[in-house]
């Protein structure tokens, strides 16, 4: 298989970042990478910009990581607090994913991309949760939060029905039929 060597102008995900020169196959690079203008030859003249395309490759991810470290002072000192309909037992109808999580962070001021909230699974109960959210690839968060109920929580039937007294005791049910064998 034919294969070509690069320059990326641009990072590519599972390729590399600007800057970097990387082999791919010739069909990728021809029909890809260059006509977007991803990548260009490596040529003598495109070697010379190696060097300028480092330099700002390293200023932009020291800003990112700059950045996402402000984000993650303000994202500590920052509390959500959700209020859910509950049913019988303090029974959630629905639940928190994280596009719940993402509106309340917008809503108090907090603008951040949803994918980078990682809340695998939907919350579906009362109380304290914690979720991560990654910011950078060096800079993670716990952003805790409480779910509670706008209403207030009825106990259910079978918690009822174990909480109240028995009425009758064994010894003064009818006594049980002899069988003979």
């Amino acid at each position: 298989m034919a294969s070509t060597e690069i320059l990326l102008v641009k990072p590519v995900d599972g390729l590399g970042g600007e800057g970097d020169q990387v082999k791919v196959r010739a069909g990728y690079a021809r029909n890809y990478l260059l006509p977007r203008k991803i990548a260009v030859p490596l040529t003598g003249a495109n070697r010379k910009q190696v060097d300028a395309l480092k330099k700002r490759r390293a200023e932009r991810e020291q800003t990112e990581l700059n950045l996402a470290q402000d984000l993650a002072k303000k994202l500590e000192k920052t509390s959500l607090a959700f209020a859910v309909k509950t049913g019988e037992g303090g029974r959630m109808f629905g639940a928190i994913t994280s596009q719940d999580v993402h509106e309340k962070l917008v809503a108090s001021g907090v603008e951040l991309d949803k994918k980078k909230i990682l809340l695998f699974t939907p919350v579906k109960t009362l109380g304290k949760h914690t979720v991560k959210i990654k910011l950078h690839s060096e800079v993670t968060v716990e952003l805790g939060f409480d779910v509670v109920s706008e209403n207030p929580i009825e106990p259910s039937a079978a918690e009822v029905a174990a909480s109240a007294p028995a009425t009758e005791k064994r010894s003064e049910r009818r006594p049980r039929k002899e069988t003979q064998a």
